[in-house]
């Protein structure tokens, strides 16, 4: 039987950080290669929806964290870069260590017998 891999939307919260995580590993790109990063990071298991992705770069852009300016894509293409800031860099590291210590929690609890409670 061959089964194909049903691919998943972006958890709401989490593309901000992904699209963040993307520029400061990747560098400046526009729009759609970094949404096909993501889900070539995920090993496409997510699907990153561009109606998702724009407003998220809109916000991402007026808090400061990333910047604009436009350029030339590899096929010829006026487009939009974005670029990840010092800002940006904070607050990708405020967001992980808030994302490792929530997953801290939730490890927690997989990992908690009904013996560990009496």
């Amino acid at each position: 039987m061959d089964e194909k891999k049903q691919k998943k939307d972006v958890l709401q919260g989490t593309l901000a950080l992904m699209v963040l995580k993307t520029l400061d590993v990747l560098g400046p790109m526009h729009g759609y290669r970094i949404a096909r990063r993501i889900e070539q990071i995920s090993g496409d298991l997510l699907a990153v929806n561009q109606g998702t992705l724009y407003p998220v770069l809109l916000k991402l852009e007026q808090e400061g964290s990333i910047t604009s300016e436009w350029g030339v894509s590899e096929n010829c293409r006026k487009a939009r870069f974005y670029r990840l800031t010092r800002q940006g860099r904070g607050q990708l590291r405020a967001e992980k260590h808030e994302w490792d210590e929530t997953a801290a929690i939730i490890d927690r609890f997989f990992a908690v017998k009904a013996e560990d409670l009496e």
